[in-house]
């Protein structure tokens, strides 16, 4: 009779999210110690919680593991627990609460369901990991324990590769390229999403020979074209919608410069974000906020400073660094640094391990 633990990953995103990315790259390396499965969650929410109970009950898990502070993936696990012991890992790489009331649009009462959801998962959780140094820091300031466990990548899949049919293809030949990989949500209280800043920075260098590329749709979009057209730069910008990850490691390479901000509050602090360890795995010449885990893994030259939730003057900064690799091009191989940084910190392989670390713990 086999003596292998059943692990449930209960993903609170559908298949092929960044969730389920990191889900089932936690779950194909851990497959030789425990019998993994993944639980996504459907649209619905109500639906969502019981087809996640549901499957839960099927499997009976000896522990869950629990992917974000979601409401479905978090009551699933809760109710499942009612039936009898079976220990929960959450796995969060938000301050959710904080994010909520930064971005707004939830009203005060949502802002509090927020809030309830993340201290009711948190505290009632057998172990916690969170995708940042500093979120560790705030949470042992809340008298809770965790384990970092941040965002990875599997870095040989990111390595380096010609990109000149890329280039060719966005007309970003004979530039020097800047640009931003994400989804960009419109926040109506702060009148940004991401890539404000890369719209920004063109308007700062226009008619220079750089060019802002981003990678990514969302509601952000069309507020961000509407920038560049009053600015007279839309030649200067190009937006691509939504690529396939496999695909994404090939644009990555048609950058010359890669922008990562994070604001310098709770919510920005906390983070390590899924997108840093991809650029540092495939070479990029990183420019990031000095705020999160970017100011512990990056060097100095690629760190910028940032003031607040919104830093007017951020743009500038940022403008000031591309010039200066404008005039000295040859420092953008310091990027090529970061995929050896990458592989020791963010590889899932190495990431795997210290989730093993933490369910074997759970399960004793």
């Amino acid at each position: 009779m086999s003596t292998r633990k059943r692990v449930a990953f209960v993903v609170n995103g559908a298949p092929g999210s960044p969730m389920s990315t990191r889900a089932e790259s936690f779950a194909r390396a851990l497959g030789q110690d425990f019998d993994c499965e993944l639980l996504h969650r459907r649209p619905q929410k109500v639906r969502a919680i019981a087809e996640m109970v549901s499957g839960l009950h099927a499997l009976r898990p000896d522990a869950m593991y629990v992917m974000d502070l979601g409401y479905s993936g978090v009551a699933a696990a809760a109710l499942h627990a009612l039936r009898g012991r079976c220990p929960r890992v959450v796995d969060t790489g938000d301050a959710i609460a904080a994010l909520a009331r930064s971005v707004g649009g939830r009203g005060r009462v949502g802002e509090l369901l927020t809030e309830a959801l993340e201290q009711f998962g948190l505290r009632t959780a057998d172990a916690i990991v969170v995708r940042g140094t500093f979120h560790q820091r705030l949470l042992s300031e809340q008298g809770l324990a965790s384990t970092v466990i941040q965002d990875g990548v599997h870095v040989d899949a990111f390595l380096p590769r010609p990109a000149e049919e890329v280039r060719r293809k966005l007309g970003l030949e004979g530039v020097l390229t800047v640009g931003i990989l994400g989804s960009s949500l419109w926040s109506e209280r702060l009148q940004v999403a991401v890539g404000w800043e890369l719209v920004e920075l063109m308007r700062l260098l226009k008619g220079r020979p750089v060019k802002g590329v981003l990678i990514g749709d969302g509601s952000g979009v069309p507020h961000l074209r509407e920038r560049c057209r009053r600015y007279g730069i839309e030649e200067q910008m190009r937006f691509i919608d939504r690529i396939p990850y496999e695909s994404v490691p090939e644009y990555l390479r048609a950058l010359d410069v890669v922008v990562s901000t994070q604001s310098n509050d709770v919510v920005g602090q906390v983070r390590t974000t899924g997108k840093l360890p991809l650029y540092m795995a495939n070479g990029r010449y990183i420019l990031a906020t000095d705020v999160g885990e970017a100011s512990l893994v990056l060097p100095e030259e690629m760190r910028v400073p940032y003031e607040g939730v919104v830093d007017k003057a951020y743009p500038a900064r940022l403008a000031e660094r591309v010039e200066g690799l404008l005039a000295w091009p040859e420092r953008l191989r310091a990027g090529e640094a970061l995929v050896k940084v990458a592989r020791e910190k963010f590889d899932y392989a190495v990431l795997a391990g210290r989730v093993r670390d933490v369910l074997e713990r759970v399960i004793r």
